[in-house]
């Protein structure tokens, strides 16, 4: 049995986009004869909106097909394993201590985390919704199982209220999770997350930290500080260390960063 840690790009999105794309272009042939005696403005018209939908569900189409190939864990490039070990890196926990991955998905950074502290326990929380249907928490006990990495739990949770007392974590992480909860304040949840560590447990969470999704995370990294917390950064990903910016920018991932740090 090997580990399916599925794709950041469905493959259902990836054939959504290219019947979508077809059937486009299907319909703009379609319309182009049964308009041909329509007057001008109505053939110019319906050309116009075929055309350009065609023409848009195919870039999209395009672009999903070159993500999959940048994501999948069996190819090449092997994207979604460089930044979910390189993310894991920064997650220490003691021994018989308990770290906590926020939005586990199909669980590879809660396996990653859990094989990096064999001594310790890491539980991944996800609410795995319809959005990412291939994910759950049987694909998640899975893929451990196939892994052989025995320390792991998953449960369901909310990002936004999680269902811990303060302090019950020596370490906490998330990867690219934060930037998909629509209408919450980014910085909001990045304090709930930081509510259940314990003190001096370190917090390694990756996503695309962007001024207009996060606003000024330069400010919130000094008000941690300010709080006491220890050896707080913003490391960037998209330049080098995770991505190339070239990459980045393609894959709509600019602004990716990782806030590490000691509470």
């Amino acid at each position: 049995m090997k580990a399916d840690y599925k794709n950041w790009v469905p493959k259902g999105m990836v054939y959504g986009l290219i019947a979508g794309t077809g059937a486009l272009a299907a319909g703009y042939a379609v319309a182009n004869e049964l308009t041909k005696k329509a007057p001008k403005s109505v053939r110019v018209g319906t050309k116009a909106v075929l055309g350009l939908g065609t023409l848009v569900c195919g870039a999209y189409a395009v672009w999903s097909v070159a993500a999959h190939r940048q994501f999948s864990y069996q190819g090449k490039r092997q994207l979604s394993k460089q930044i979910v070990e390189g993310t894991a890196k920064y997650v220490n926990i003691p021994v018989g201590g308990c770290g906590l991955d926020v939005g586990c998905g199909s669980g590879a950074l809660t396996i990653a985390c859990a094989r990096r502290n064999p001594d310790a326990k890491m539980i991944g929380i996800d609410r795995w919704g319809a959005e990412y249907a291939s994910f759950s928490k049987q694909l998640c006990e899975e893929n451990s199982l196939a892994e052989d990495v025995l320390n792991t739990e998953f449960r369901n949770g909310d990002a936004t209220c999680l269902d811990f007392e303060d302090e019950t974590f020596d370490a906490v992480t998330s990867n690219y999770v934060y930037h998909n909860i629509t209408g919450a304040d980014k910085q909001k949840l990045l304090e709930e997350t930081l509510r259940v560590l314990k003190k001096g447990g370190t917090f390694a969470i990756h996503d695309i930290m962007s001024k207009g999704r996060y606003g000024d995370m330069e400010a919130f990294a000094e008000k941690l500080r300010g709080e006491g917390y220890e050896e707080v950064r913003l490391i960037p990903t998209d330049d080098g260390m995770f991505m190339t910016k070239k990459e980045a920018t393609w894959m709509m991932l600019r602004g990716s960063c990782l806030l590490v740090g000691k509470k």
